[in-house]
């Protein structure tokens, strides 16, 4: 907790915007879980209210990642600015037609049943693949930049932003066949709250992976550098190893996915 406390601090400081897009995603989480207990309306077997829950925490923790990571780019502030205002202002967007669609009881993917609907889809798509431009950017300034960090969480850095970003090209395959699944419908048989299917193949599975690799691999190589005194030389080596189990893991999923079975078979 104090950990958190400092990345809260820190963003807050140095990423002002991000920080308050960070406590409105949670405040609209805390209106999700509200609307669970006193709304009983349901869309493809689950609460309206779940899709909004799920992508408000994601987005939290996306954004918040962002701001973090910001403070060790050696940006100016014009650019950092920009990158911050992008990234906000897109992902709330994105979250409010969602959250919009849930209150209004219909799906906010590939619902194309309305014009109206589709121009909403439509407009979720834009805002991602403008932030997916960003993940490029930082793709492209990790490699050639020199981070305010250490040379092993760099490699982190870079191995978390390349699995992001194929975890949102997953997430393109199924706006593309406009549908998550691969296989029979799945109302009402997912996973509890991930809704995953347990009966046919879910695309999300790897996607949710491939997004959050940016904070887990990251994280790893904190773990390492602080709990193991070894050269920066076995330190990079732990760390690859580990971002290419990690990678291979979303890589199954995926596969498991395009053959139609599911994470868990229940």
């Amino acid at each position: 907790m104090k950990y958190l406390n400092e990345v809260f601090r820190i963003v807050k400081k140095e990423s002002p915007i991000l920080y308050w897009a960070v406590l409105i995603n949670f405040i609209i989480a805390i209106v999700c879980i509200v609307g669970l207990f006193i709304d009983d309306r349901t869309l493809e077997g689950i609460s309206v209210w779940i899709k909004p829950l799920k992508f408000s925490i994601s987005i939290a923790i996306y954004t918040l990642t962002v701001g973090y990571l910001m403070t060790i780019y050696p940006y100016s502030k014009r650019k950092k600015n920009i990158i911050n205002n992008i990234v906000s202002y897109t992902l709330l967007l994105e979250l409010g037609i969602i959250f919009y669609q849930a209150s209004r009881g219909v799906p906010s993917h590939y619902n194309e049943s309305t014009p109206f609907d589709a121009i909403l889809f439509l407009g979720m798509g834009f805002f991602i693949g403008i932030n997916v431009l960003i993940m490029l950017l930082f793709i492209f300034d990790t490699i050639r930049l020199k981070l305010d960090t250490t040379k092993s969480i760099q490699y982190a850095i870079l191995m978390g932003w390349l699995i992001i970003f194929f975890g949102s090209w997953v997430g393109g395959q199924m706006i593309t066949q406009m549908t998550h699944n691969v296989g029979p419908a799945d109302e009402g048989t997912g996973l509890p709250l991930v809704n995953w299917s347990t009966i046919s193949g879910d695309l999300r599975v790897a996607h949710f992976f491939g997004l959050h690799g940016i904070q887990i691999i990251p994280l790893f190589a904190l773990w390492v550098s602080k709990k193991w005194k070894a050269s920066n030389r076995n330190q990079i080596v732990t760390v690859l190893f580990f971002g290419l189990l990690y990678a291979t893991w979303i890589g199954f999923t995926f596969y498991q996915a395009k053959q139609g079975m599911p994470l868990l078979k229940l």
